[in-house]
């Protein structure tokens, strides 16, 4: 289980199959049942208020969670205040929580990610290199990446969505980097004014130049 803190308010959770079955869990029961009746949902909470000091006492939640595949489940979960100029007592036991559930579109031949920092980038690379052998170049022939606004992101064109590898890959890319949905406005401001940082290919060049061999 892997714990990131990105606001003071939001966290995202990457749970793989291995830490479920630690709980006699899989990804299709936590799927399956509302998430917040689960024992396994308010483990993660205390994990989190311990790891990185996410406290949710007397907050709201919501909770986002797409699986990349049968692997990896990823949870994004956001804390909202009550309002304190309201006159209702909060009840602790009722907390309201609001869960959406999402799967991630392999179907699509473009996908953009941002980073939290080029560092990200690069242990993602040595991930691929270290742990997994895939022949980028045939998951995707053309990867970019771009600083735009202070934010690195990864732009994959060209993507072979008939790749029997790409699940996988998608597993490994949710551990590093954050899917983005965009518009076609913030592809072009992305194209017009980010800052190609690697061209080409970019997770190849990683691999290459900041992978331990």
């Amino acid at each position: 289980m892997k714990i990131e803190k990105l606001t003071e308010d939001k966290i995202r959770i990457i749970v793989n199959s291995s830490d479920l079955k630690l709980e006699n869990l899989d990804i299709k029961s936590i799927m399956s049942k509302a998430i917040e009746r689960q024992g396994f949902f308010t483990y993660m909470l205390e994990k989190a208020k311990d790891e990185v000091g996410f406290n949710t006492d007397g907050c709201r939640i919501l909770i986002e969670a797409f699986s990349t595949s049968d692997d990896i489940l990823v949870f994004t979960i956001t804390k909202y205040s009550i309002d304190s100029t309201s006159n209702k007592t909060l009840n602790p036991n009722k907390i309201g929580v609001k869960a959406k559930r999402k799967s991630l579109n392999i179907t699509n031949k473009q996908a953009l990610y941002k980073l939290k920092s080029f560092d990200d980038f690069c242990d993602f690379c040595e991930c691929i290199n270290r742990e997994y052998k895939f022949d980028i170049k045939k998951l995707s022939k053309n990867t970019y990446l771009y600083l735009y606004n202070d934010t690195y992101y990864l732009f994959m064109k060209n993507i072979n969505i008939g790749n029997i590898a790409l699940k996988n890959f998608y597993s490994i890319i949710s551990e590093f980097l954050i899917p983005v949905n965009y518009s076609n406005n913030f592809e072009s401001k992305l194209l017009e004014h980010g800052k190609i940082i690697i061209k080409g290919n970019a997770i190849v060049t990683g691999i290459k130049y900041f992978a331990n061999k």
